[in-house]
């Protein structure tokens, strides 16, 4: 919910903080930033030193930074305050999936549980846009931020009574260098893209692609020397954990990116209100959580990687039937695409999880869920700053809605081929 509150408010936001258009894709990427800075080292810290702690720390510091960005008076303090929410998801998220795979066990526990968390990740979803949109429309965008702080304080404090603790501890220190040569190449990147919609040959653009990749290759150098890294690289030989992790990845690029920003969009070019699009994108994320929760029924039938590839292939075929639809001013012909997507999505956060547990060893559960999500929310943010690039640079922007709707599906379909293709060997 705090992460996708921004989608409905994003015009509102921007105009109280006088946020430039192409600026705007840090309004919605600092939680994204943060969450994939931090959720490797999230996953370790909760391996390490109790799931259930590192849960409900998380948990009340995403109250607190939540409720802050209420207070926020300016575009960098408002994306200050978003990237810590980020880093708090990320003990959350990190941490949440470690305790579920510890309270179940068995295989058929594991997959039931695993899928309805994967349903409630698209419950949140459906849910942040409506209770944004309808606090704002009548209060403020403010409130809204400060109602979703409270909340997650509540949910703090169930947490001190249901969860019981586990862990899984290596020893070792944290791998703070690795995450901060992480989360700097990570923000050369997304810097990159979001000035990329002013010229993609300027010099400004090459030098922080120049340094992200160097920045990547530091991290990479920082993981092969450390006795706790982040991440243990030698997962990377192992088909299931790429499958998993390009998984991930390409749901942020692909699907995550180009509906984060199309409510805003849709505002601007079709002077719909922030309760109108979060109705209509209501229709594609209430289907996509309705869809995860059934979809636990799949399994011995559909593979969580078939389920996958299922998914990218409806997320491509939805919302190439959107093509058109912002240069003819008519959200109603938006309606199949959202309907078919939004099963497509349902289908990707059904099997991520599950995939992503499946793809380490039990004892490194946090971890596998972490990387998993790293690679959702690297996906997401690079994804966020190409598609306001694209939708902004280009034609006006209902030519650029259908270039930006022509990558997300490009990309998807490159996704789901990937994904066949990194099946393990017998």
């Amino acid at each position: 919910m705090t992460y996708t509150a921004p989608m409905v408010t994003l015009p509102d936001t921007a105009a109280a903080l006088h946020t430039s258009v192409s600026a705007q894709a840090w309004l919605l990427n600092g939680t994204p930033l943060g969450l994939a800075a931090l959720l490797l080292v999230a996953g370790s810290l909760a391996d390490d030193y109790g799931r259930r702690r590192i849960f409900l720390s998380g948990t009340v510091a995403l109250g607190i930074t939540t409720a802050l960005g209420a207070l926020a008076n300016s575009t960098w303090l408002f994306t200050l305050t978003r990237i810590a929410q980020g880093a708090a998801s990320a003990a959350v998220l990190a941490s949440g999936l470690g305790l579920i795979v510890h309270a179940f066990p068995t295989p058929r526990g594991r997959l039931h549980a695993t899928g309805v968390w994967g349903a409630f990740v698209s419950g949140g979803i459906a849910v942040g846009p409506l209770l944004a949109g309808g606090i704002a429309s009548t209060l403020s965008w403010r409130v809204a931020y400060a109602v979703l702080g409270a909340a997650a304080l509540v949910v703090a404090l169930l947490g001190t009574r249901a969860l019981t603790e586990s862990r899984a501890p290596r020893g070792g220190r944290p791998d703070l260098a690795g995450a901060l040569t992480f989360g700097l190449a990570l923000v050369a990147l997304v810097a990159a893209l979001t000035m990329g919609r002013d010229g993609w040959l300027r010099a400004p653009v090459g030098l922080l692609l120049a340094a992200f990749v160097v920045l990547t290759a530091a991290f990479v150098a920082v993981e092969r020397r450390t006795a706790t890294p982040m991440i243990d690289l030698g997962l990377l030989r192992h088909r299931r954990f790429l499958a998993s992790s390009a998984g991930g990845m390409f749901t942020g690029l692909a699907v995550i990116g180009l509906f984060s920003f199309l409510p805003a969009l849709l505002q601007r070019t079709l002077g719909l209100s922030a309760m109108d699009t979060a109705w209509l994108f209501l229709l594609w994320s209430g289907l996509s959580f309705a869809v995860a929760l059934q979809a636990r029924r799949l399994a011995g039938r559909v593979s969580p990687r078939h389920q996958l590839v299922l998914g990218f292939a409806l997320h491509a075929a939805g919302v190439l039937t959107m093509l058109g639809a912002v240069d003819a001013g008519s959200w109603t012909r938006l309606l199949p695409g959202f309907v078919v997507s939004g099963v497509g999505s349902g289908l990707l956060n059904a099997s991520l999880p599950l995939l992503a547990v499946e793809s380490v060893p039990a004892a490194r559960a946090a971890m596998g869920s972490g990387a998993q999500q790293t690679f959702r929310y690297i996906g997401s943010c690079a994804g966020v700053a190409l598609t306001i690039a694209l939708v902004t640079s280009t034609g006006g922007p209902g030519h650029g809605a259908d270039i930006a709707i022509g990558v997300s599906a490009g990309l998807s379909l490159l996704a789901a081929a990937g994904v066949l293709v990194l099946r393990e060997r017998t």
